[in-house]
């Protein structure tokens, strides 16, 4: 293939939006269009979060439709496209109309709410009954299955569906379903499979388990039709799906009959692959050894937006206390992953923003000012640092303690009953009172990072480097603070919003190209990623050790959590 001649959509399918990226083999962006999704909420019931297959299919047409259009490239050009989205379930029926999933009398018939979103909690009893049966699955999964994961919903589902609606239910992890849409064919991914589905690595579906936690009808003799799968039948990343697009999807894309389609990947695996084979620059100067792909072992790659998904490669499996996996062939064939994550991260520092008092007062001075409220904030910080006479932020809120929580605890807890705190409050409610608890917020989610880092490294990983991508990556502060709590170098993308696009583009190419060897694939991840930016430590003696002790009583705020909640428990007995 020639380097100007051919190329590849990428497509993401986040929490509130679908993107679609066009990419030239060297990984240039030629055009992008991000579309907004819509999303129901429960005002009776706030673990409630559902979607539409038809909505994001419609938003991600109009947005391939776009960069077709903006890069005046014709559709014969495009050799390959890859999807990447939200580990959300989807329900459709055997001819792919999609199934209502909200509680009702219409649950299980054919309409429009067919997505259980990751963040939706509903399952929060299907999940305590799936960690109550000491399964192989759950060594898989950090020794506790989150109630976001797709069985425990499945099993809401059935609990809540009349059982002939039920029988007539396909389950997709997000990413599966769109491959399918696209392609007409249902075989699913390792990555959702094994990360989102409970396919146990290298032993395939646990029937017994399935028996036992009241789901014996997914089996189906063996061949597992409901789930999309028998063992053996599982696509690695990027691997051609069926025929590629169906008449129908080249159509409504505006894209050629046959084109390949990469099997798919979850949206932070995705953000993996967009981003750790990346060279960096550090004080100007860009590396020059191409990083070879055992040094992805020791590359955190951190995929930050509503929440965080921590992810890092083995060639060996390893078993990490309350942390995801390990999952083989997730994304590289032979290789393992492990997932660590926070719930909540760039939605908590919305949510301590917006509920401040202060928050009216703030967003009208950014209006006058002409500037982002994170700006502002930064500069009602900077101005309290000359006023206390203090070197860094780190010191206007030693004496606060925040535990960020708030949404339950993804990794190394996996509690989701966890909730924040904030010790060291004042009767205070001023714009500067907010800044100071913005930066506690990002102090607070960096602390948590490192917990998930040295639970990494404690088990067996060797992690030297964080790699960041999504909209948290563009807060300078931010990144810093994760350099400094973490100790170790924080390398940004080239462009915070497109390393996971970028990733779903790599998989049409992968797909495309007919690639299977992970050394090939790695290639194509460095050819196609652009190089990031070094942030190295940075932080003074002093603040070094205000940010240890900072740590030290981050992990004693949770044996106080769960101390106060066993008393409590046994007091209300």
């Amino acid at each position: 293939m020639g380097s100007d001649a051919f190329y590849f959509i990428g497509i993401d399918v986040g929490t509130g939006s679908a993107r679609a990226s066009l990419v030239a083999q060297n990984g240039e962006i030629k055009a992008s269009s991000t579309k907004d999704t819509i999303t129901w909420r429960d005002h009776h019931d706030h673990r409630i979060f559902e979607q539409s297959t038809n909505n994001i299919w419609e938003q991600i047409c109009t947005a391939v439709k776009e960069v077709l259009k903006e890069s005046n490239i014709p559709a014969t050009a495009v050799k390959g496209l890859g999807f990447d989205a939200t580990c959300s379930l989807a329900v459709s029926d055997f001819n792919a109309n999609p199934i209502t999933v909200t509680k009702g009398h219409d649950i299980g018939k054919n309409g429009h709410r067919n997505i259980i979103l990751w963040a939706d909690h509903r399952a929060e009893k299907e999940a305590e009954l799936i960690n109550s049966t000491g399964s192989i699955v759950l060594n898989y999964v950090g020794g506790t299955m989150s109630l976001e994961m797709e069985v425990p919903k499945i099993l809401w589902l059935k609990k809540h569906m009349d059982p002939a609606l039920f029988a007539r239910c396909q389950f997709f992890d997000l990413p599966d379903f769109f491959t399918y849409k696209a392609t007409g064919d249902s075989t699913r991914s390792y990555c959702s499979t094994t990360c989102k589905c409970s396919f146990v690595p290298d032993k395939g579906w646990q029937p017994d388990f399935f028996e036992r936690i009241g789901l014996g009808e997914l089996i189906d003799d063996g061949n597992w039709r409901q789930m999309g799968t028998a063992h053996g039948q599982v696509q690695a990343a990027g691997s051609p799906v069926g025929q590629g697009l169906t008449r129908q999807a080249a159509e409504e894309l505006g894209l050629v009959e046959g084109t390949a389609v990469g099997s798919g990947l979850i949206d932070a695996y995705a953000g993996w692959m967009g981003t750790v084979a990346a060279r960096y620059t550090e004080n100007g100067q860009l590396s020059t050894v191409l990083p070879s792909l055992d040094e992805s072992r020791h590359r955190l790659a951190a995929v930050a937006g509503t929440s965080t998904c921590h992810l890092v490669q083995s060639r060996e499996g390893v078993f990490v206390k309350g942390v995801w996996g390990p999952y083989k062939d997730a994304t590289f064939p032979g290789w393992w992953m492990n997932e660590g994550g926070q719930s909540s991260t760039g939605q908590l520092i919305d949510f301590i923003i917006t509920t401040h008092h202060a928050y009216p007062d703030l967003k009208e001075r950014a209006k006058q000012e002409g500037k982002a409220i994170h700006t502002v904030l930064l500069d009602v910080l900077e101005k309290l640092r000359h006023e206390n006479h203090v070197d860094t932020y780190t010191e206007l809120t030693k004496h606060i303690h925040f535990y960020p929580d708030f949404h339950g605890n993804r990794s190394p807890i996996a509690d989701p009953r966890m909730r924040g705190s904030i010790v060291g409050l004042e009767l205070e409610s001023s714009i500067a009172d907010l800044a100071r608890k913005y930066y506690l917020t990002l102090e607070a989610i960096a602390l948590q990072t490192r917990h998930i880092v040295e639970a990494l490294n404690t088990a067996g990983h060797d992690i030297t480097s964080l790699y960041m991508s999504g909209g948290q990556a563009k807060n300078v502060v931010m990144m810093q603070l994760f350099a400094d709590t973490c100790n170790i170098p924080v390398i940004l993308p080239k462009s915070h919003s497109e390393a996971v696009v970028l990733g779903a583009a790599m998989l049409g190419r992968i797909a495309a190209e007919g690639v299977k060897a992970g050394e090939d694939m790695w290639k194509i991840m460095v050819e196609m990623t652009p190089a990031g930016t070094l942030v190295a430590p940075g932080a003074s003696s002093k603040v070094k050790k205000l940010l240890d002790a900072k740590y030290k009583i981050f992990r004693e705020t949770i044996d106080i959590q769960k101390r106060w909640r066993q008393e409590i428990e046994e007091a209300s007995d």
